[in-house]
């Protein structure tokens, strides 16, 4: 069986972005049962409902759904299981650190595998609130225009037809 080298995603939380400000982002290892891999090499999870916890001193991703394995037996996983999460003793303690402030929460970005591994990313992140959420927007599309005026004006099209076209 050939080794995957590199990252390939599997499914990403772009609502996370829009819904929170994200504060730090880490990187953890999942303990998955054998039909959860088969389910997340064919693409297929699903992160919007996502959050994770601290119980007992171990992170625990919750609200995530990975579809049963389609050729699976009564080995068959649940779909919304908590799963264990992994990393290190320093960065568990940063985490718990910054859950104490208030307002923050712990919620996945993306899913993908690493080297034949399976890694979710998670961001300490605050809650938007809907101004804010407004503010992103207009600030978003303020760029996009301005991106569109700029390549406008670098690629020699002044918005005029050509005079080949002109009468």
């Amino acid at each position: 069986m050939v080794k995957e080298i590199g990252r390939k995603v599997i499914a990403q939380n772009k609502k996370a972005r829009h819904d929170y400000s994200i504060e730090d982002v880490y990187e953890c290892g999942l303990v998955l049962m054998g039909t959860e891999v088969k389910s997340l090499r064919l693409g297929r999870a699903s992160l919007i409902d996502g959050f994770a916890t601290v119980n007992d001193g171990e992170l625990w991703l919750s609200g995530v759904h990975i579809p049963e394995y389609t050729e699976g037996t009564w080995t068959n996983h649940t779909p919304r299981r908590e799963r264990k999460l992994l990393v290190n003793k320093a960065e568990l303690n940063k985490l718990i650190a910054k859950l104490k402030d208030s307002g923050t929460t712990l919620v996945p970005l993306s899913l993908y595998f690493k080297d034949g591994k399976a890694k979710v990313e998670i961001a300490v992140a605050r809650g938007k609130k809907a101004h804010d959420k407004r503010e992103a927007i207009k600030a978003r599309e303020a760029d996009r225009e301005v991106a569109r005026v700029v390549s406008r004006g670098s690629s020699g099209k002044s918005g005029k037809a050509s005079k080949r076209y002109e009468d």
